[in-house]
This record gives C-alpha cells, structure tokens and sequence, in this order.
C-alpha cells in the first residue's frame, strides 16, 4: 500500500485526472459525430513524432505534439478534398502516421524500449514537465469547450443548421481535431497510443446507455473515465498491473455492466 503515496504515484494520478477529465470532453464529440477512428489516427502520427524527437534527441512529447496538431490540419484538409469520402482522410493519415513511425524506429534501433513506454504507456514515469504540458493542454480544453458548448452542440448534432445560422463551420471543426490532437498526443504516455483511443470512446459510449440529455451525457462521461483512471492505477498499483491496459479494461467491464444493467431493467 506504500506505493500509492510515493510521489510517483501522485504524479501518475494527478496526470490521469486530467487526461481523463478532457479525453472524454472531446470523446463525446467525436463519438457522436462518427470520428471514434480519428483517435488511433493521431495516436499513430504522435508516435512517429516521439520516434523522431527520440532520434534527434528533443522532448518526444512536445514533438509528438507537433506531429498530431500538423496531422489534424491535414485531416481537416482531406475532408474537404473528399467531402463524400470523410473517413478516407482518417485512412490516408493513419498510413502516413505508421510509415513515418517505422522509418524512425529503423533509423534509431536503440531507443525502442524508450518508444515502447509511448506505445502501451508508462504513467508512472511522468515527469513535472510532463504534468505541466498536461496541465496547460487540459485548461485549454475545458476553456475551448465551455465557451463553445453551444455551438458544438449544434454543430454536433445539425451541421446543416449550424451553417446556415452563420456559425463558421470550418473553423470549429479545425478547432475540434486540433483539439483532439492536443489531447492524444498528451495523453499516450498514460495508456499508450496503443490504448488512447478507448479514453475518447468507452466512456462516451457508456454514458450514452444512460444519460437522458447530452449535458447528462458529458458530465457522465467524465466521471465514468476518472473513476476508471483512480480505480485502474489503484488496482495496477497494489497488484502491479500494467495501469494503461488496467484503466481500459476496468472501463469495458464498466460498460459491460451498463449494458447488461439496461437490459435487465428492460426485461
């Protein structure tokens, strides 16, 4: 029990509070608007961005950074060229992602076990610098959101609508996959590029079997995710259990029991 007050550990909770606060913020976005997919996307384009900031020795996660805001740009920007064909953009990046990933894994054989931590993340290595890039990333998040609830709602759910009403479209929509790049890119060294993605979705999907109102629906999301990040790291810990695959797993069983929870009050 010692270690869930070793100061590893609190670094590793308080960077999983926050990754699971504004993962599903944006989750429930994308989930709702069919882009699940956009997370392994840019989880893969990060991971090529860790590969080369490993080889050129500079901060792996602010390159991976990097990578995933310039790939969001991209994605936007193949969605217009295919406006009838949106997922091929999510298609095309991905690809890209994973040949430039495995270009700097060929070119830099002796940092792989460092790559691997990216790859099925490594929470308890969490740095001070990490929790800051972390940190700011989460205030501009939840900022962006609360202050454009409205028109992410209406552009969620009646794009249309939200065009036709004077709301700049691309803009919020460049503005959403940024985001989402923000978040990804952040959030790998916790549950590994691997496993990011089930951050953005599983509580989303959960909370949509019980919520009644899409604000209902956010807030349940969010508590789902924080829930599994505290109860995972706490179980990983004890039982030294890989946390990542720890979080997401206990997320699905959460999600399981949702369903069969909703099935039996319906019979």
């Amino acid at each position: 029990m010692e270690i869930l007050t070793a100061d590893f550990f609190l670094r590793a909770l308080t960077g999983g509070l926050l990754i699971g606060l504004t993962a599903p913020l944006i989750g429930i976005f994308l989930v709702l608007r069919r882009l699940s997919m956009i997370g392994d996307t840019l989880a893969h384009v990060t991971i090529a961005g860790v590969a080369l900031g490993f080889l050129i020795e500079v901060y792996p996660m602010g390159v991976g950074l990097l990578f995933a805001v310039v790939a969001s740009f991209a994605i936007e920007k193949l969605r217009k060229a295919y406006k009838g064909y949106a997922e091929l953009s999510i298609a095309i990046i991905m690809s890209g992602g994973v040949a430039l990933a495995s270009l700097f894994f060929t070119l830099g054989m002796g940092y792989n076990t460092d790559v691997n931590s990216y790859l099925f993340g490594s929470i308890y290595t969490l740095d001070q610098v990490d929790l800051y890039v972390v940190g700011v990333v989460t205030l501009i998040v939840i900022i962006t959101i609360f202050l454009l609830f409205k028109e992410y709602f209406l552009l969620t759910f009646e794009e249309d609508a939200a065009s036709v009403s004077g709301l700049p479209v691309k803009v919020l929509n460049m503005l959403l996959t940024v985001l989402t790049a923000l978040v990804i890119s952040t959030a790998i060294k916790i549950v590994g590029a691997l496993l990011v993605s089930a951050l953005l979705t599983i509580p989303a999907a959960t909370s949509l079997l019980i919520a009644r109102s899409f604000k209902q629906s956010v807030v349940f999301s969010v508590v789902i995710s924080e829930i599994a990040v505290v109860v995972g790291l706490v179980i990983a810990g004890i039982w030294n259990l890989a946390p990542g695959a720890t979080i997401v797993l206990f997320l699905i069983a959460m999600l399981i029991l949702t369903i069969m929870g909703k099935r039996g009050l319906s019979a």
